[in-house]
């Protein structure tokens, strides 16, 4: 049954939301501070199953959409999300039952809370991506082949503009990721609308509850003075892929999106190169001698060594020590027709998916 989204779970979401992140979705912090002041004014917000969802319903699916980096300069703000959505619902004449995240990583899974507690609607427990990823295309919806406009966006100048049809996910990616860059790389988005019934089949389900149960398990850990990583991976069924110091970084914002790589040098010295995890906004492959060791869709994850919070793309520097751990991703990311969205090759890398978990 829908519930209340208690105060006490704003924080466990924040970190296993930037778990699940995979380095993007923007940083939860400022997002969880504004949401728990939201809390403090005794506005509160409500976690919808999407089982609860009648098939004609209309959700709305909120992001922040931009470069990670630009999003720790121009602080995201509730009302700009909220505006989003009724911007949107002007242009249907329809109104929401409800908004969803379309990634739970980072920042972004907190999106649609900031939004809800503005709008007194219920947030669906439910994502379209299971982890974040950079581009329109990269969602369960788009693997699905559902409709992929209209798409409205807000900066906070106040400048609102509208995507009312294009003719596939990418040309959605390259028109919003334009507009996105002209008004600084960073906009609160309400992405094509989806029916109850079409979330039900191609959302990634329950993430919200997933990510508050990753980060209540690396809070007791730490609480207990148990090994976070240990505790997160045995949670997770995740694996343990390298830990060591990183040794250089090498980032630019650039069209919208964060890219670049980072070096981390073994704890162990074994005379072989450093780890080098490339990144698009998220960790996408991890080298090491030239042969990768683990990429999309599996998720990948840097954690602070002794933490077992997770870095971000943005917020990784030199010295810190870190653990990269990989998470499994959702079946529908693994699917043959996910792979040609969110696959290695969709990110320019010329190799095919192995999962690290394969047998």
């Amino acid at each position: 049954m829908t519930r209340v989204f208690e105060p006490e779970e704003i924080d466990p979401l924040a970190i296993g939301a930037w778990v699940l992140g995979t380095g993007g979705g923007g940083s939860p912090y400022l997002a969880q501070l504004n949401l728990h002041e939201l809390y403090k004014q005794g506005r509160r917000c409500h976690l919808m199953p999407p089982e609860e969802l009648d098939d004609d319903d209309m959700v709305a699916v909120l992001s922040m959409m931009g470069a990670p980096l630009v999003g720790q300069e121009r602080l995201v703000d509730a009302a700009h999300l909220a505006r989003s959505v009724r911007a949107m619902e002007e242009y249907l004449d329809k109104k929401f039952r409800a908004v969803m995240a379309v990634e739970i990583g980072g920042g972004n899974a907190l999106s649609p809370f900031l939004a809800a507690a503005l709008l007194d609607l219920p947030v669906v427990d439910a994502d379209a991506m299971g982890r974040a990823y950079p581009e329109a295309q990269m969602t369960s919806f788009a693997i699905g082949g559902l409709k992929m406009y209209p798409l409205s966006m807000v900066d906070c100048r106040g400048i609102e503009g509208f995507v009312t049809r294009v003719p596939s996910w990418k040309w959605m990616e390259r028109v919003s990721r334009s507009m996105c860059t002209e008004v600084g790389s960073t906009a609160a988005t309400c992405k094509a609308p989806r029916t109850g019934a079409e979330v039900k089949q191609w959302g990634v389900l329950h993430t919200v509850t997933q990510a508050v149960g990753v980060g209540r398990c690396v809070s007791s850990a730490q609480a207990e003075h148990r090994d976070p990583i240990e505790a997160l991976l045995n949670h997770v069924d995740g694996k343990e892929i390298f830990r060591g110091k990183v040794t250089d970084v090498d980032r630019e914002t650039t069209g919208g999106f964060l890219r670049g790589k980072a070096l981390i040098n073994a704890q162990v010295e074994d005379g072989r190169p450093p780890l080098e995890l490339c990144f698009q906004n998220e960790w996408i492959v991890a080298f090491r001698d030239g042969q990768p060791l683990v990429s999309t869709p599996d998720l990948i994850c840097v954690l602070d060594s002794v933490l077992g919070e997770a870095i971000g793309t943005e917020t990784i520097r030199y010295g810190q020590r870190v653990t990269v751990v990989a998470i499994p991703a959702p079946e529908i990311l693994r699917s043959p027709q996910g792979l040609e969205y969110v696959g290695p090759r969709a990110f320019g890398y010329d190799m095919d998916y192995k999962s690290v978990f394969a047998a």
